[in-house]
């Protein structure tokens, strides 16, 4: 079996503040500890660019295009696993984030009570009022996009844990452990 046979693909997604970013660093130390070669991406780092094409706010296509360059480097220098940060909002979206890796894909949503998250984004943007405002309306919303969607293959509440044990648990789910 080829290495990009074997290669998998797992997308942390959830609402803005869930801690989708350090669970998936925390996942990628986890991964050397166990020395599987791996990648670490935030896709939000993919997208941002300005100004956003009209009807793609968030940048979803320049998204998708350097996904498939960046996945396609690291599978290419012997990754095993691609970890990756981010929010997929529907099916749809899935199957093009997977297409676009070129690999099998796992989704994995983190749940975090909203006001949990509501503190989270407070520290994140204190002095910051308008983003602020943003963020929190943007989390009520997107929790429940993603609730109704059901795209994950599985779900980890992350509200009272460690980011070490979300991570730990994100793994073990996957079967990467």
């Amino acid at each position: 079996m080829s290495t990009r046979e074997s290669s998998r693909a797992l997308l942390i997604t959830g609402t803005v503040g869930a801690g989708k970013t350090s669970v998936a660093d925390t996942v990628g130390d986890l991964l050397i500890g166990t020395e599987v070669p791996h990648a670490v991406i935030d896709l939000d780092w993919l997208r941002r660019s300005w100004p956003t094409p009209p009807g793609d706010r968030f940048n979803i296509e320049m998204e998708l295009r350097n996904l498939r360059s960046v996945a396609r480097n690291y599978l290419d220098a012997g990754a095993l696993r691609l970890v990756l940060a981010g929010v997929v909002e529907n099916r749809d979206d899935r199957q093009r984030y997977r297409d676009a890796i070129g690999v099998d894909l796992t989704v994995c949503r983190l749940h975090v009570e909203l006001p949990v998250v509501h503190q989270r984004l407070a520290r994140r943007h204190a002095g910051e009022d308008a983003s602020l405002r943003w963020h929190l309306e943007r989390s009520e919303r997107l929790d429940q996009i993603l609730g109704n969607a059901q795209i994950e293959d599985f779900v980890i509440e992350a509200t009272d844990r460690s980011v070490t044990e979300v991570a730990a648990a994100v793994v073990k789910a996957a079967g990467w452990s």
